[in-house]
């Protein structure tokens, strides 16, 4: 009897010993030791946890660390850093997942709570201070709906600009009909041009009648009057461009709207019909990141993957504190303008010039190798979702969702340093510096780009051997997949990009200028093969209505095959090409076969219940 009791306990023993998980639970406590029944309350916990395991070799890690995630809500302090010494190996990586059946979710918000009735219908709530710092943001969700910054005009409806004087870098507009907004503190304009958005800090609004004029903050007025692309629209024809106010409390005046007073520290909301504050989830953003994975060239993070988890309720305030003016794609300037002799280095005939920077992340990675994102939801974001930035080489990005955010779903890929002119040709020493050998598929991209409107579904700038397959976008207000960076028809770091596959439809709600797959620049050995495209929105403040596209190669695009995309009408757009690119059987003649196959494959259809609905009432453009 002792010799199987001995048995039994060595068993137990060596069970406990090579059992690598590392539990977390909402209502764990750190102290834990992070078994199921003893969880850890925190991510950073946990790894710290792996960390010393992987440094002190402990055998239990020979088959990988698993830090599994209980169901319920972790509301993060910080950004969870992910580093070199957490990285796994082939034989034993880092997977971070969800339990069986449980959602957990990783929140860089905090809850609003105690409200109270202030004037009509309109709710107030004191918002908690983080630390000793007063609370900003521009987005809120009510029930994991998306509230609405007050504004001046109801729904998606503008108004138009009178006028812009880029010498005084003041604009005119119809003075509007709500009074005293000379006097609102925060004050922004959120306006349409081309192909971009631009947010701008109102600084001065002098009403002369039925004409008020405006003066913006700095930095934005000087860049947004001085660079030529994408400037106000000047138009007799087709309209100026349009514009919105916003960030003030009498324009708080339909349900769903919502004005943050950041000097009181109080939020103002008035509810939609079914929402009752008194049981309702409300939740700001306070943290513009929840995870940044960072390895260094010589160091990268590798072998570290992410399964079943929910990244929610992101911030992004450098339009709060910088205003924010777009180049394309989101990327915003730094210092742009008009040349007055044309020619840089690359472009003999060039007249411009600008430096960009690249917007924040729920979740950011760079220089890691051999990670993943499957099965993850990425939710009510306020810019970017997933951005592989720089130097990342043999990752996958599967099966997820990408749903309610106000930038790019997915990007991934270096632009242009911000000490390099945007326009010049990217092709450094070290190659490692290039993401290369990444795989995106099966995902759903579904109402994002909902704030800044010139962001994208999928964004890659300078990359190679990037492979985008069989992904659903649907519902965004500009491109749905966009490769390819620097307008030049010059040898670069690109090459070997494959877009394949994929189902794109409902896009162009807001912006034109555009197309289903729209590349930049030289890029040996690429190809756009077998994608369906459909369903372009008629977009109400269009510069130019006939300006859209399915397929659309811009400036420098060169060496792309392009073939067996099925659309509705051949309407494409071959602008300032490169040589070598192969057109061949584009159109609505293409194969149902072809056709029936873009998308999701069947093991991830299941995501197609997330879609979100169709803008029935925005007619879709025909072409004849």
């Amino acid at each position: 009897m002792r010799t199987v009791m001995w048995m039994i306990a060595v068993c137990l023993l060596i069970q406990h010993t090579y059992a690598a998980d590392i539990y977390i639970a909402p209502s764990g406590n750190d102290l834990h030791a992070g078994t199921a029944a003893q969880p850890k309350a925190t991510m950073s916990a946990a790894l710290r946890q792996a960390r010393e395991w992987r440094r002190l070799h402990d055998p239990a890690i020979k088959d990988g660390i698993h830090i599994i995630l209980k169901g319920g809500t972790y509301f993060l302090y910080e950004p969870i850093f992910i580093r070199p010494e957490d990285a796994g190996t082939t034989e034993s990586p880092t997977i971070i997942e969800a339990a069986p059946n449980d959602q957990p979710i990783l929140s860089g918000g905090i809850q609003i709570r105690n409200w109270q009735p202030f004037k009509g219908k309109i709710w107030v709530a004191d918002v908690p201070a983080i630390g000793s710092e007063p609370l900003n943001f521009r987005q809120l969700w009510v029930n994991d709906i998306k509230a609405v910054r007050a504004k001046d005009t109801n729904g998606d409806s503008m108004q138009r600009i009178l006028s812009w004087n880029h010498q005084t870098a003041s604009c005119w507009i119809p003075t509007p009909l709500i009074r005293g907004l000379e006097k609102a503190s925060g004050l922004e304009m959120f306006i349409h041009q081309w192909w971009a958005i631009a947010n701008l800090r109102i600084r001065t609004l002098e009403v002369h009648g039925d004409s008020t004029l405006l003066t913006f903050h700095q930095p934005e007025s000087k860049i947004q009057s001085e660079h030529p692309w994408p400037a106000p629209w000047i138009s007799k024809e087709s309209g100026n461009s349009a514009f919105w106010l916003t960030n003030a409390l009498p324009l708080l005046d339909e349900p769903g709207e919502w004005y943050l007073d950041v000097k009181a520290q109080k939020l103002y909301y008035w509810p939609r019909d079914n929402e009752h504050l008194s049981t309702a989830t409300v939740i700001a953003p306070v943290l513009e990141s929840l995870i940044t994975m960072t390895g260094t060239i010589d160091n990268p993070v590798s072998h570290v993957h992410f399964k079943g988890i929910s990244f929610q309720h992101s911030s992004w305030l450098r339009p709060s504190k910088m205003g924010h003016v777009p180049l394309q794609a989101g990327l915003y300037m730094l210092d742009a303008y008009k040349l007055e002799v044309p020619g840089t280095p690359d472009k003999k005939g060039l007249e411009n010039q600008a430096w960009i920077g690249r917007p924040p992340a729920a979740v950011k990675v760079s220089y890691a190798q051999y990670t993943s994102f499957t099965a993850c939801r990425f939710e009510h974001l306020a810019s970017t979702g997933l951005d592989y930035e720089t130097g990342n080489r043999h990752d996958t990005i599967n099966g997820n969702l990408f749903k309610d955010i106000g930038g790019t779903g997915i990007q991934l890929g270096m632009y242009s340093d911000e000490a390099t002119e945007t326009h010049l040709p990217y092709h450094p020493t070290d190659t490692r510096t290039v993401c290369s050998n990444i795989m995106i598929s099966n995902n759903l991209i579904t109402d994002v780009t909902n704030e800044d409107w010139g962001t994208l579904g999928i964004s890659a700038g300078y990359v190679k051997d990037v492979t985008i397959a069989h992904n659903e976008v649907h519902e965004v207000s500009y491109t749905g997949i966009s490769v390819g960076w620097g307008w030049t028809k010059t040898i670069n770091v690109m090459s070997n990009n494959r877009i394949i596959g994929n189902k794109i439809h409902h896009y162009a709600r807001h912006m034109y200028d555009v197309a289903g797959i729209y590349t930049l620049s030289a890029q040996p050995g690429s190809e756009i093969i077998g994608n369906y495209i459909d369903s372009i929105y008629k977009a109400p403040y269009a510069h130019i209505p006939t300006h859209w596209f399915y397929l659309y190669t811009d400036e420098g695009t060169a060496y792309y095959t392009v073939k067996d995309n099925w659309c509705p009408a051949e309407k494409f757009l071959q602008n300032a090409n490169g040589p070598d690119n192969v057109w061949q059987n584009n159109g609505p003649q293409v194969a149902d076969s072809i056709k029936q196959a873009a998308g999701l494959e069947a093991p991830y259809k299941y995501l197609l219940s997330e879609k979100a609905p169709v803008h029935h009432s925005q007619p879709i453009n025909q072409y004849q």
